[in-house]
C-alpha cells in the first residue's frame, strides 16, 4: 500500500472534511468505530483504517476499496466515536467520490448492492427489502446465495412479499429525478 500512496493528505482530508460535513482530522483512532462494526469482518478496510488512509492522503486505495460500498450506514460507528465524527457521513463522501472519479473496484458486488437498494427507494419511497434483494441477486449472478434464509425471515416478519409503499413515494422520485438532472448538467 505504501508504495501506491499519494502523500497528499491535506487536500484529500480537507474535501472530504468539506463534503461530508465533519471533522475527519479530529480522528484519535482509537478504533472504537471498528469495535461495533457489524461489517468490519467483510471489508478490507475496517472503518478506523479508513480514517487513517485518508489522514495519509491514500485517495485510490480508499475509493476502490470494498469497505466503502459494503458499509450498511447504520451508525454503528459515529454513535461510538468520542470526537462525534459521522463515520458513515465520509463513507458516503467516498463513495460519492468513487463515483465521480469513476474508479475501478476490485470488487462489484458492493455497487451492484447500492444501485439495488438506491433502485428499490426510487421506486418505493423507502427500500422494499424482498425486491431488493431480487434485484442485487440478479445484478450479481448469485441466485442462489442465502435462498434458504428467505422463509424464515418471511415467517419473522423481516421482509414482506408485498412492497409497503411510502406515503411520500412521490416525493423521492422528485428527489431522484433532481439528482439525475444534476449529474446530467455535470
Amino acid at each position: 500500500m505504501a508504495d501506491t500512496l499519494h502523500w497528499n493528505n491535506t487536500a484529500l482530508l480537507r474535501e472530504v472534511e468539506h463534503s461530508s460535513g465533519t471533522p475527519v482530522s479530529a480522528c484519535l483512532q482509537c478504533h472504537k468505530c471498528s469495535t461495533g462494526c457489524p461489517i468490519g469482518p467483510e471489508t478490507d478496510y475496517l472503518s478506523s483504517q479508513v480514517m487513517r488512509l485518508i489522514h495519509l492522503g491514500a485517495e485510490d486505495e480508499l475509493l476502490r476499496s470494498r469497505a466503502i460500498w459494503l458499509c450498511a450506514s447504520c451508525e454503528a460507528c459515529t454513535t461510538r466515536c468520542p470526537m462525534g465524527i459521522d463515520i458513515a457521513a465520509v463513507m458516503d463522501t467516498l463513495r460519492m467520490m468513487a463515483v465521480e472519479r469513476k474508479a475501478a473496484l476490485p470488487d462489484s458486488r458492493g455497487e451492484k448492492f447500492n444501485r439495488s437498494f438506491l433502485d428499490s427507494v426510487r421506486r418505493h419511497g423507502r427500500v422494499f427489502e424482498l425486491g431488493m434483494l431480487t434485484a442485487y441477486k440478479l445484478r450479481s449472478g448469485d441466485l442462489l446465495a442465502d435462498v434458504d434464509k428467505v422463509p424464515q425471515m418471511l415467517a419473522k416478519g423481516r421482509i414482506s412479499l408485498l412492497p409497503n409503499r411510502s406515503g411520500s413515494a412521490k416525493q423521492v422520485r422528485q428527489v431522484f429525478r433532481r439528482a439525475t438532472e444534476e449529474d446530467e448538467k455535470q
